[in-house]
This record gives C-alpha cells, structure tokens and sequence, in this order.
C-alpha cells in the first residue's frame, strides 16, 4: 500500500462517520454485556445461566440468518442498520426503567437478550456490507483494521468503565448506552447513499441460500471461517470471566470489567499495528499460528490465579484473534460482488456469532459438568486439536503466500 493511504484514510468523512459508529454501538453492547452478566449472575448464582444468556442471544441468528442478508441486499443498508441501533436504544431503557423500579428479574433479562440478538443479527450483515462501499477498494483493508480498533478501542473503555459504574447501580451503566445507541443511528443515517443499484427481487430460498453457495464455492474462506468458528467455540472463556473475577481472581466489579477490556487491548494494538504493516505474505501461516497461539493463551488464563498475569495472558489471546478476524474479513467483502455482500455476510455473522455466543453457552456448560478451571483448560486443548486438523482439511490455506491469491484464481 502506499504510504499515504493512512493519511488518506483518516481524511475520509464518510469512513470517520462510520468509524465513530462503531465506537458507540460497540461501547454500548459492552457495557450491556458487563451489566447483564454480573446482574444476572447476582440474582441466581447460576454459572449455567451466564452460559445460557450467550445462547438466548445466539439463536437469532440462527432463526433470521437467510433474511437478515437478504434485507441488506434489498434495502438501504443505512436505514437497516439505524434501525437496529435504536432497538437496542429500546432495550437498554427497558433496563433503565427495571432497574429504578427494582424489578429487572431473570426472565426478564433473557427475553431482552434474544431482542438484543435479533437487533444484532440485522446489525451486522449490513454494517459489514457497507463497509466496502464507504471506501476504496484500495483501502479496504487498512479500513478493515480500523474498523476493528475502534471496535477493540470501545471494548477496552467500555467494559471497564461499566464495571467502575455499576458500583453506583445497575441503572448507571444501562442508562449511558441508550445514548450511545442514539448518536449511532444519526452517525449512520448521515453516511452517503448507497451507489449500486438496489437487490430488488424477492425473497426467495435459491435467493437466500446464495450466500451459502458462494462461501461453498471458496475453499479458502470456508476454511478461514470455519477455522474461527470452531477455534473461539471451544477456546472462548468470556463467559465464565464472572466466575473468575468473583471467586477465583477474588475481585468485583471494577475487576470484571478489566478482564474483560484486556483481550481487547491486545486487539486494538494488533489491530493499529496491521493497520500500518498489513499482513503481505505466508498469509495462511500467520493465521494457524495466531490460532495456536490463541489456544495456548486460553490454557494458561484457565490455570491462572493471578489477576495480573490473567490480564497479561489475556492482552495476548485478544491479539492473537485480531490477526485471524483481519484476515477472514478481508477475504469474504473482498470477493464478494456488491449486490450479495449481505447475504454473505450474514452467513459468515453466523460463524461469528456462534464462535461468541454459542461459545459461551458451551463454556457455561462444560463449568456446569467439569467445573470452571477444567472447561477452560480443555477449550484450550481443543482449539490447538482443532488448528491441527485444518491444517490437515485444508491445506491450499494453510500454505497460502498472499491475500489476493484468490482472486487471482478466480481471474484466471
């Protein structure tokens, strides 16, 4: 890349625009995240429950998958994406509104997880989709690296200032996001309409299972995608991190939030490093590498019980992740045509959101039946088992040299 596209990067108002979109919207879940889990983990002292909110919030996607992509693709992506910002506006005032009257209750708190779900299932095929068209191709992915740290730069503040706040009450952490939420959705209303036509056939199920077909079709991406998705399934301990704040690292709140912001500092870090040095060559090695890594990370934060080398360990994990997320992502919008980003994306938010949340709900299952310190520890190992076996399953990725070979192919 050339040494200006930084600069020419940060000049760009509509990228700023979304930029600062992401910081909100990200600050806000983070802070909802923090506040839901130790809310809910004071009301029942049930470790399968902190698991059980990931899958509640998991399930959207999974219902909606095939229509959230092709809503990005048919409608204004602008609007869908504003729209679903202040639905989660909405929710972090139900929380307001419950937690002054006292009556935020675990029924509650799981039915207002599965709306947050669905918000964010719409949320996040658009947003990916839109991406691409805000910036030049040649900046994409630079953009994408940015993108990220301002994701990883809310998570770092945002846990942590949730944490510090829900000292006061509940009711100070929730009611911040709902204006998040709302400076969000008028940072994205404001963002250049769209400049390709829009999809306007219908709904239909050879319509919907496109996005399938395409990842199907490129064994690289299924390979990087599905890499993720089993990695972070098994190896993800953000679950759990309540259990070890409280009762293995013996700390509170303002704890719970820094445990939850370091992976995100070894993310934005490695996220304003691949910004600036993009990753160029032995791609596929880089990526199995920041995977394994990734594992092993995992093993020592389970063993831990020193809350500053958990932090440390953690910072470690986050940067590892960020390596293998840059380069998934850079792969699939590149490679995609415009008029089925949505579709794709929503396939690929799909992996995403199951490497997270149907993580978590794993990670609270296996504490359930082996305890907390031995599921962390084999989700650890299984992520290294897992590395292992793709190497095998897909070598052509594993052994690939370049970010454009694909397309390269697909030329020729």
């Amino acid at each position: 890349m050339p040494s200006q596209a930084p600069l020419l990067l940060r000049h760009h108002r509509p990228f700023i625009a979304f930029w600062l979109a992401r910081i909100f919207t990200a600050s806000g879940f983070q802070m909802l995240t923090v506040a839901i889990g130790w809310n809910l983990y004071q009301l029942t002292g049930n470790v399968l429950d902190l698991g059980l909110v990931g899958l509640v919030e998991f399930a959207p996607r999974v219902l909606f998958m095939l229509h959230t992509g092709h809503v990005a693709d048919r409608y204004d992506r602008r609007k869908v994406a504003a729209i679903c910002q202040s639905l989660q506006a909405m929710i972090a005032l139900a929380l307001v509104v419950g937690s002054a009257t006292d009556n935020v209750t675990r029924e509650m708190i799981f039915i207002l997880a599965f709306l947050l779900g669905a918000a964010r299932s719409f949320e996040m095929p658009t947003t990916q989709a839109l991406l691409p068209s805000i910036v030049p191709a040649a900046l994409f992915p630079r953009a994408v690296a940015a993108a990220q740290s301002a994701q990883q730069s809310a998570t770092i503040v945002a846990p942590a200032l949730g944490g510090l706040l829900y000292a006061f009450g509940s009711v100070w952490v929730y009611g911040p996001t709902v204006l998040l939420y709302i400076i969000a959705c008028c940072l994205m209303l404001n963002l250049p309409a769209r400049q390709t036509p829009l999809n306007k056939g219908k709904a239909t199920l050879d319509s919907l299972l496109a996005g399938i077909r395409f990842i199907r079709s490129r064994q690289d991406i299924l390979g990087a995608i599905s890499l993720d998705l089993f990695a972070v399934l098994l190896g993800g301990a953000t679950a759990l991190l309540p259990v070890f704040a409280k009762d293995i690292l013996l700390t509170g709140p303002w704890g719970l939030g820094l445990l939850r912001s370091a992976p995100a500092v070894g993310a934005l870090l490695m996220s304003l490093w691949l910004a600036r040095f993009a990753v160029e060559r032995k791609v596929g090695r880089v990526m199995f590498t920041a995977v394994g890594i990734f594992g092993v990370a995992t093993i020592a934060f389970g063993l831990s019980t020193s809350f500053w080398f958990s932090l440390a360990v953690l910072v470690v994990l986050g940067a590892a992740d960020m390596i293998s997320m840059v380069i998934r992502a850079s792969f699939v919008q590149l490679e995609t045509p415009d008029e089925m980003r949505g579709r794709v994306s929503a396939v690929n938010g799909l992996f995403i959101g199951a490497s997270n949340q149907l993580g978590e709900f794993e990670s609270g299952l296996t504490a359930h039946w082996f305890g907390t310190v031995p599921a962390v520890v084999m989700g650890g190992i299984g992520t290294l088992l897992v590395t292992g076996t793709w190497i095998k399953l897909f070598p052509t990725l594993a052994n690939r040299d370049r970010m454009h070979e694909p397309v390269e192919e697909a030329k020729a």
